[in-house]
């Protein structure tokens, strides 16, 4: 799995590099078709922007999230690809 952390407006630092490195980790726990993973901090005035992109097979999963803290953005973006790996995966499941 190949990923990729890039910022906007904003310097990756090494503890926001690790952070966002964890919370992906969990996300392989549900699928180990993941190719790549292409994340995105920013911050626009007082808004902290974090945004995904999931590389699996036969789909690309994208999930934004917005939050006056980064580390509070970060969380709640792989909450949401956390659900939609979960869904992809049973989707994949009951077509067979």
């Amino acid at each position: 799995m190949h990923i990729t952390i890039s910022g906007h407006h904003v310097d990756v630092t090494e503890a926001i590099h690790n952070h966002v490195e964890s919370k992906l980790e969990r996300l392989t726990h549900h699928s180990d078709l993941i190719t790549g993973i292409d994340v995105t901090v920013s911050v626009d005035k007082l808004i902290q922007k974090a945004d995904a992109k999931i590389h699996v097979n036969g789909k690309d999963i994208f999930a934004v999230a917005e939050a006056e803290d980064l580390y509070t953005a970060i969380d709640a973006m792989t909450d949401k690809l956390d659900r939609q790996l979960i869904k992809h995966k049973e989707k994949r499941r009951s077509h067979r």
